[in-house]
């Protein structure tokens, strides 16, 4: 019987936005859990999956820094992560998913206008959420001020 590192650990190999691969196949590395980073460091790293076309990964690492978190900035992180969620779901060709996490994500969101930590850009982020199509594929958001955005 073959025993995988993938099929011991009970891991299944996953593609770039997630899905499940069958055991055996070649997945696209999975994000560890539960990593502690800083702030900037959980921006810096979501943005760059993002910017790669890994709204999956994204997601992790913004979910991370959501479980991480106390207070009320746990909110923005829960919406950050539901950004990214929402672009995985569009990607996978889900536009109701993408829509309903759009929805929460804004709603997360916009307690954080007057005042968003972390430089995070919350007015942009709600205003490519109004105007993001989830019928398609989605171009990522910028998350932080003055971020470029995808190359």
């Amino acid at each position: 019987m073959d025993a995988s590192p993938a099929r011991s650990s009970g891991l299944r190999p996953r593609d770039a936005l997630g899905r499940p691969l069958p055991f055996g196949a070649e997945g696209v590395e999975r994000m560890p859990e539960g990593v502690e980073r800083t702030p900037d460091e959980a921006l810096t790293e979501a943005q760059r999956l993002l910017d790669d076309g890994l709204p999956f990964h994204a997601h992790e690492v913004l979910e991370d820094a959501w479980k991480a978190t106390t207070g009320p900035e746990r909110e923005l992180w829960r919406g950050l992560a539901q950004l990214a969620v929402c672009v995985t779901h569009a990607a996978r060709g889900n536009p109701r998913g993408a829509a309903t996490l759009l929805d929460r994500a804004a709603r997360n969101l916009e307690p954080f206008v007057g005042d968003p930590p972390h430089d995070v850009d919350v007015v942009g982020l709600l205003a490519w959420a109004r105007a993001a199509d989830p019928s398609g594929p989605l171009a990522p958001p910028s998350l932080r001020t003055g971020s470029p955005g995808p190359p």
